[in-house]
């Protein structure tokens, strides 16, 4: 069970760590928009992962809400008519509009399940293509199509991966999960790392081993994948 005051320890305790904070359904139902305000005013910046995905109306109040609480980056997985709209909505403020390309937890069978006939990969160029013409400022997707997504988004597209699981670790329900140096080396802009923290014996270790690979991978890179 996700408890508020859980996650206002670990955020402490991670202080000096870490400067993004991830609010899901699960913690944001716990604490409401309290809890994003209180995150926002310790000075950090607030990922609001609530995928959210409803018709063009709905989805314009919750990113002028997101607006007026001081959310960073929010997340949408919904279609490019709404996105537009929160596009839209959001004007010239800071706030950056994320689309879900393909939920980490699924693969190739569970697309050809709701009726879909392509590949992971097609899939995910459709809605990358999709949400840059609608003008999001990136999108969520797993370290496996990063390559391929660099390749067809323009310059400074973002690209935000979860599903991170280090090396010999379980994959938890993520079936298309990959480590933090090669979704970095991929050229991930930023990881949402949640579990192999979160329930960690030492939280603080694990973040410090995770943003250690991360920044081995930043330095490998090639100029062309940064």
């Amino acid at each position: 069970m996700i408890d508020a005051d859980d996650a206002r320890r670990m955020v402490g305790e991670l202080d000096d760590l870490v400067s993004f904070v991830k609010v899901g359904w699960a913690l944001y139902m716990a604490g409401g928009n309290q809890v994003v305000r209180e995150f926002v005013e310790r000075g950090k910046q607030v990922f609001l992962d609530l995928k959210f995905g409803d018709i063009d109306e709905t989805v314009k109040r919750l990113v002028l809400v997101a607006v007026d609480q001081g959310v960073s980056f929010i997340t949408l997985n919904a279609g490019f008519s709404a996105v537009r709209a929160a596009v839209k909505a959001r004007g010239n403020t800071q706030l950056k509009i994320l689309l879900v390309t393909m939920l980490t937890s699924w693969s190739e069978a569970d697309l050809a399940e709701m009726g879909f006939t392509l590949s992971a990969s097609e899939y995910v160029a459709f809605r990358v293509k999709g949400a840059i013409e609608a003008g999001c400022d990136g999108v969520i997707a797993s370290g496996r199509e990063v390559a391929e997504i660099r390749r067809i988004a323009p310059p400074g597209f973002l690209v935000v991966t979860p599903g991170i699981r280090p090396g010999g670790a379980g994959h938890d329900d993520h079936k298309r999960a990959v480590t933090p140096g090669a979704s970095i080396l991929a050229g991930s802009d930023y990881l949402v790392v949640g579990r192999p923290i979160t329930t960690a014996a030492n939280p603080r270790l694990a973040t410090t081993a995770i943003l250690e690979e991360m920044q081995q991978a930043f330095d490998a890179r090639t100029p062309s994948s940064r």
